[in-house]
């Protein structure tokens, strides 16, 4: 049961990430120009976009977990840090416990690894 619940919580936290990333593909040019509203640059949107479609379903099939789960640890923490400060806007607020929220969870993964329904679980057989 241990290991459903584990594939559960990846998928449920990289579906965070995921539709993030696809509302950024949809709404390329406002996001450009939301980015650029806080002095970052727009060209950054590409990358951005790239680590929140692929990080999450490496989260997701457990492959190379450990490096996925941190990658998006550091991009929610950056992303928390930069677009996310203004403490006169209570949803702002919101929006950063909730990219410390993530990246404490994202944390737990980074350290303990997919359990059994993961790639990176897989018994690797050798030919002779």
């Amino acid at each position: 049961m241990a290991n459903l619940f584990d594939l559960f919580g990846r998928m449920m936290i990289s579906a965070v990430f995921l539709f993030s990333g696809i509302n950024k593909i949809l709404n390329y040019n406002g996001t450009i120009g939301w980015m650029e509203g806080f002095g970052v640059p727009g060209f950054l949107l590409v990358p951005a976009i790239l680590i929140e479609i692929i990080f999450p379903i490496l989260l997701i099939i457990g492959y190379k977990t450990k490096i996925a789960a941190m990658g998006l640890l550091i991009f929610s923490l950056m992303t928390g840090l930069i677009f996310h400060l203004d403490f006169s806007n209570q949803m702002q607020i919101i929006a950063l416990l909730k990219n410390i929220g993530l990246s404490g969870g994202l944390l737990f993964v980074v350290i303990n690894g997919a359990k059994e329904f993961a790639l990176d679980k897989k018994k690797k057989y050798v030919r002779l």
